[in-house]
């Protein structure tokens, strides 16, 4: 069995994931699948038209509980919190004073109406800084809980339903941003036994799915239990990164990042009205002029926006690669770009100034010194199919 590398952390999967032939590399701080022998491809395919398990455990988990931690959540973001109702799901920004993207999280309103209970997903990258960033400015408001001791498994697929209803016949319940305690059933030393889970039916694919945050202790179990259904396939980062581009998803550090407001990166959908100009709880977080400006146009106008992209040619264009206009003028870069497995064309998003935003437009990438001709084309690549009852 391989080794992992002293300065590389594990998740409890590990063991499991060298078991199963994964190529394991560095990402997040971790030692992480990249792929298993069936390959990248067949991976993506396979989750497209089944279900594809994915090992997040390297993501940070916690929890902010308290009476005001709704009210304090939503002091770092542009985001309607104390409005979500129990069991919803949100995603989430967390800004610094320049109106910049720390990280892009997801968090749930478990038990707001009694006593405040807020789970938080952040990503594995920025987690020990997101974490940090909470403590120091709403930790004496609410008390900010870090769960190390939780795994989190995603089940991503048009066939994940069907695979996870056998383990736990009621999770039908659940629609698209929806979450809630559930038990799963799990053979372990020759006994059933109960799992209990924090389950939500979203994911980072396109796909309908969800993800289960578990105990490390009882990772395994449940990992090996959906992968000894029929529908099910281990599946690494490679295909991960590559339906979630299909899908028109950021990737932190990649597609936004600190320099990067939520307005260039296209996520005014993320802000509700509530927060924005005229709103009830109008502004209040950091960042708010200055995004408040730009949503409004006119001399606070970003500089780039946030485009996809398809080839016109079949040359795959690559993260960081130069963007012009047609008189050969710099106008951008792409931020994340690979061939589209499932509409086998090479598909990127980047950033552009503004005038060469509209759909249609074409300008070339600069591969390699050979000017690749590109069209902006509107997101998804391919039509989410998440589950929304």
């Amino acid at each position: 069995m391989a080794s992992t590398p002293d300065n590389l952390l594990t998740t409890p999967l590990n063991d499991l994931h060298l078991s199963l032939g994964a190529r394991m590399v560095p990402f997040a701080g971790y030692s992480m699948p990249v792929q298993y022998p069936a390959g990248l491809m067949a991976e993506h395919h396979h989750t497209r038209s089944f279900a594809g398990l994915f090992d997040v455990s390297h993501m940070g988990q916690l929890r902010l509980v308290g009476p005001d931690a709704g009210a304090a959540l939503e002091s770092l973001m542009p985001v309607d919190v104390i409005d979500l109702p129990v069991g919803k799901q949100r995603y989430g920004l967390l800004l610094n004073d320049e109106g910049g993207i720390i990280d892009d999280l997801m968090f749930v309103n478990r038990d707001y109406a009694n006593g405040g209970d807020i789970f938080v997903i952040v990503n594995g990258a920025c987690k020990v800084g997101d974490i940090a960033h909470i403590q120091a400015k709403i930790g004496t408001r609410c008390q900010v809980i870090p769960m190390p001791e939780l795994a989190l498994l995603a089940l991503q697929g048009p066939q994940a339903v069907t695979a996870l209803q056998r383990l736990c016949p009621s999770i039908e319940k659940l629609v698209f941003m929806t979450g809630g305690k559930f038990n799963m059933a799990c053979d372990s030393a020759g006994a059933q036994q109960l799992i209990q889970c924090f389950v939500t039916r979203s994911g980072y694919t396109g796909e309908d799915g969800f993800e289960i945050s578990v105990h490390t202790t009882q990772a395994e179990a449940l990992a090996k239990a959906l992968l000894a259904q029929p529908e099910v396939k281990p599946v690494g980062l490679g295909a991960r990164n590559s339906l979630r581009l299909e899908a028109g998803l950021c990737l932190y550090g990649n597609d936004i990042d600190t320099s990067t407001t939520p307005v260039e990166a296209g996520l005014n959908w993320a802000m509700q009205k509530v927060r924005r100009a005229d709103g009830a709880r109008a502004g209040g977080f950091p960042g708010a002029t200055r995004i408040g400006a730009q949503l409004a146009g006119g001399t606070g106008t970003p500089t780039r926006k946030r485009v996809g992209l398809v080839a016109l040619e079949r040359i795959p264009v690559r993260d960081h690669t130069e963007l012009q206009d047609l008189a050969g003028q710099r106008i951008g870069e792409v931020t994340s770009g690979l061939l589209g497995p499932t509409i086998d064309r090479p598909v990127a998003m980047g950033y552009v100034t503004p005038g060469f935003a509209a759909l249609g437009t074409k300008i070339n990438a600069l591969v390699r010194g050979k000017l690749v001709p590109m069209e902006v084309v509107t997101m998804p690549f391919v039509p989410t199919r998440y589950y929304r009852g």
